[in-house]
């Protein structure tokens, strides 16, 4: 009978030298992953803000609860003052009041990245190796489905109570697109706010203060013919005036390009200027 000792289960499995040296060559000779461009960055991020959403649905409240109660507050307080009846002022009303709407849901943007400031979050999104932009292109890529939500609820509840848009279903997809076009750049005010303001609360004071003179002194409720001369320069000047005529002549089977040029200029203009500041802010806060 053989008398050799057992061997225990250390000694199966313990690494030998060459083996150890094997195994370190073998790991440091792997090729690093590939670094990600700028477009997955993005989307990932975009992800991010979606699945934040996903965990406190809350935050739809306002995309769905809030369009909803706009249009049926301003239709039927001002419909049989303005137009005579709510059903002929649904045509000109629900255009201007999508556009309202998703305008003044934009500055959730700047709260959100103010609030991950504050957390300590974007401490990390800075030391990742990413395209720079990624994390504030990832937010306003995700609220853009927020964007969509919206339209889709009040384009629902105006189909209800009478909307109907001349320019059937291409008109309308035309409409939204160039309003979420807008909306995407108009999105960049917020993101420099949110880097810039120390507080969430500062965020939508400001805010607030920002979108009410722009969305109010418009043609969203009512034609500027009926306003002093004076007002009238300010409302047939403002972004959200021609945002709001565009998707109105779009909805109504037109094509207004004087407007649309205007509308996508004005995004030009806030992407370029505004997304500029916020990235020099960001590197350096």
């Amino acid at each position: 009978m053989s008398t050799a000792p057992a061997k225990t289960q250390t000694e199966d499995v313990e690494l030998t030298a060459p083996d150890a040296e094997t195994l370190a060559s073998l790991l440091v000779g792997q090729e690093r992953p590939p670094r990600p461009s700028a477009l997955s960055a993005s989307l990932t991020f975009g992800w991010r803000a979606m699945l934040k959403i996903k965990h406190v649905p809350e935050q739809l409240f306002d995309v769905t609860a809030f369009p909803i109660m706009m249009v049926l507050m301003y239709t039927y307080l001002f419909g049989g003052a303005l137009a005579g009846s709510t059903e002929a002022y649904i045509q000109f009303l629900l255009p201007g009041i999508l556009v309202m709407s998703v305008v003044m849901i934009t500055m959730y943007t700047g709260v959100s990245v103010n609030t991950d400031i504050t957390k300590g979050v974007f401490d990390r999104f800075r030391t990742l190796p990413i395209w720079r932009p990624a994390p504030m292109v990832g937010y306003l890529l995700g609220d853009v489905l927020r964007y969509v939500l919206a339209s889709a609820v009040m384009l629902a509840v105006g189909m209800i109570i009478g909307y109907r848009p001349d320019g059937g279903v291409l008109g309308v997809l035309a409409g939204v697109a160039l309003l979420l076009v807008f909306s995407f750049a108009f999105s960049w005010i917020w993101t420099m706010f949110g880097l810039l303001l120390r507080t969430e609360k500062s965020v939508m004071g400001v805010s607030m203060m920002v979108i009410f003179p722009l969305t109010f002194l418009s043609n969203v409720f009512v034609d500027p013919k009926t306003m002093p001369g004076w007002l009238q320069v300010f409302v047939n000047n403002s972004p959200v005036t021609h945002v709001a005529t565009a998707v109105r002549e779009l909805m109504a089977g037109n094509w207004p390009a004087t407007d649309i040029a205007w509308s996508l200029g004005w995004s030009a203009l806030f992407v370029v200027v505004f997304g500029t500041v916020t990235m020099r802010l960001y590197n350096r806060k």
